[in-house]
């Protein structure tokens, strides 16, 4: 179908510019999915699927947003049926590279921090230490090492701030499980970044 044919008929169209999509959000699209994904053949996939989806769904926009919110929302969704389509499984919580579970870190009779595994104050002397790239670069190593599920979870609620409720609701999990993904992948990042951030 003809892109200019379809501005002439289609009022939604009107409002939106798809000719310069590529220049003007392509690049934060493909940051925006890096982020989440962790893949950099797949994020570009997925802006182009993004970009495909909106021209043909071009009728609905309402123009209620800008064009940049509505592109992110439609490849936020993009992003978590990639993460419902990964294999993972709930019960087991403790699969991954290096992942600490509650023994290493918890005493078993009262589920209190083992002395040598209190966290340590986690002190920088940079204030702006989460725009610090070197920062952002060992957190997002450290998130590679959680399992998927951890990571997926982890991402949508504390980069996409995501409610509990719509992150178990899409990635069908309990709201029990929920809570103990989050302390677990909480933990494995702390103790990660106490290693290997200084």
């Amino acid at each position: 179908m003809n892109t200019k044919e379809n501005t002439l008929t289609n009022p939604s169209l009107e409002r939106l510019s798809p000719q310069y999509w590529v220049a003007k959000y392509a690049d934060y699209l493909y940051c925006f999915a890096m982020a989440r994904i962790n893949d950099g053949d797949l994020a570009k996939d997925l802006v182009q699927e993004t970009f495909l989806s909106a021209l043909e769904k071009a009728e609905k926009f309402e123009g209620r947003s800008s064009e940049k919110t509505w592109l992110t929302s439609i490849l936020k969704y993009k992003i978590i049926n990639i993460y419902r389509s990964r294999p993972f499984t709930v019960n087991n919580l403790t699969d991954g590279n290096s992942i600490i579970g509650f023994k290493e870190f918890f005493q078993q009779h009262d589920g209190h921090w083992n002395v040598e595994d209190r966290p340590k104050e986690f002190v920088s002397t940079d204030v702006n230490i989460v725009e610090n790239k070197e920062f952002h670069s060992m957190l997002q190593q450290c998130m590679k090492k959680l399992p998927v599920l951890w990571m997926s979870i982890f991402k949508m609620k504390f980069i996409d701030e995501e409610l509990t409720t719509f992150i178990c609701e899409e990635l069908k999990i309990t709201s029990a499980n929920y809570w103990v993904i989050i302390h677990r992948a909480k933990v494995n990042l702390r103790a990660c970044l106490q290693k290997n951030w200084s």
